[in-house]
């Protein structure tokens, strides 16, 4: 069994090819391995490292949630000393009035009081002058 040269070359290069296969396995599969083992060992990592950004993320929120807190009650605090200081200065002004006129709140000044501020009063308001130019204060239609 006598192997001429021209098939032992043959014979040479699949052998040579068949190591070339046998050894972009071995590679595929050594890539395929270490790819797993890294995503096994990055996986949990990466896990922790997520749930520590959320919490870093959450408490931020829950920071600025609290600086807007602050912020309203601070301008609330401010409204109600400037609505206070309002109401102060509307008093004054109510004594001044009263001591001008003598200390007295006469009827006349009670109805002017009162068709003053009957914008601010809720409902429909209708002003119907009757004999002694006094409004009638209240009055209720048919339900």
């Amino acid at each position: 069994m006598d192997i001429d040269e021209k098939e032992y070359q043959i014979l040479k290069e699949q052998a040579s090819d068949n190591k070339l296969i046998i050894r972009i396995v071995r590679g595929s599969v050594f890539t395929i391995l270490f790819f797993i083992m890294l995503c096994m060992w990055g996986c949990p990592r990466y896990s922790v490292y997520s749930s520590e950004m959320d919490g870093k993320a959450e408490m931020a929120k829950a920071e600025q949630n609290r600086m807007i807190q602050v912020e309203e009650a601070k301008a609330n605090l401010e409204s109600q000393k400037l609505n206070s200081e309002a109401e102060v200065v509307r008093a004054e002004g109510m004594a001044e009035a009263i001591e001008i006129e003598d200390g007295k709140l006469t009827e006349q000044y009670i109805h002017y009081l009162w068709v003053r501020n009957i914008d601010k009063m809720d409902g429909e308001k209708i002003y119907i002058p009757t004999e002694a130019n006094l409004p009638i204060l209240e009055a209720r239609g048919q339900e």
